[in-house]
């Protein structure tokens, strides 16, 4: 249009009607470019296998600044000016961030378990000073399930401020049974036992094969450890069973499991 036609009068309205059309279509546009641009960061996140949850918040994330970026261009479009508005999203953000310095951390903590994965749903893990199986890795917190069936929820942030000690990565898991013999008993009578003890456990792994240790000398007995190695769904009841197959392999070998004994000497 010729602006040179239009009234002297008219002319202001026809810069603003301009501008608004412009900054319309830069917000239409960008608008558009930011929904495209969640779906395909959704997509290529999920094809690399990370985890949902963290996929939809780094896309949602991308879509929000393009947004942000879009509005402050069809602002400086209009005529606004755009330093301020940029420095008051940058206020509020550091508001924001004060107020929620907890939250933050433990969103913070969340992005880097989903990014990282040291564990995932399934794993059986000891992390924030509780030890329990993985239900849920939320942005915010993590949800074990005890053994006694306890729901315990954990900040993120008290997860990944201390050691992660994930008991399931590697398949199998390995027990440590201790007993304790009579002074007295051969050393290579007891060893044979613990070992047949373990060979006779279906659920005891041949590869790692279980081993035997003698670990010390106690008040009152000679002391042993079996390593026995299993599945990790076996672990609990693979205990068990090499417990009762202990009992029973040093009672057939008539080896003593002694009880803590006090030996009092009487003055003449």
């Amino acid at each position: 249009m010729d602006r040179t036609v239009l009234p002297e009068a008219l002319r202001p309205f026809t810069d603003f009607v301009i501008a608004a059309v412009g900054a319309l279509l830069i917000f239409t546009v960008g608008w558009l470019v930011s929904k495209w641009l969640h779906r395909l960061l959704l997509r290529v996140a999920l094809a690399r296998q990370l985890d949902r949850s963290l996929a939809m918040f780094l896309a949602a994330l991308a879509q929000y600044a393009v947004l942000v970026a879009v509005v402050i261009a069809a602002l400086g479009r209009v005529g606004v000016e755009t330093t301020s508005v940029v420095a008051l999203f940058a206020s509020a953000g550091l508001a924001v961030g004060l107020a929620l310095q907890g939250s933050l951390a433990n969103f913070a903590s969340g992005v880097l378990l989903l990014l990282f994965r040291p564990m995932v749903i399934g794993d059986t893990v000891t992390a924030g000073g509780h030890s329990g199986k993985v239900e849920e890795i939320g942005l915010f917190a993590t949800n074990l399930l005890s053994p006694a069936n306890e729901l315990i929820v954990i900040p993120n942030g008290q997860v990944t401020g201390g050691s992660i000690i994930n008991h399931t990565a590697r398949g199998t898991r390995r027990a440590a049974i201790e007993i304790g013999v009579a002074y007295g008993a051969s050393i290579e009578a007891v060893s044979a036992a613990l070992m047949l003890a373990a060979a006779r456990t279906g659920r005891v792994l041949k590869d790692p094969a279980p081993r035997v240790i003698m670990s010390g000398f106690g008040a009152s007995s000679l002391d042993f450890v079996v390593h026995a190695w299993s599945t990790v769904d076996d672990f609990l009841a693979m205990q068990d069973e090499l417990r009762r197959a202990i009992y029973e392999a040093l009672s057939a070998a008539n080896i003593e499991i002694p009880f803590p004994q006090l030996v009092v000497h009487k003055a003449a």
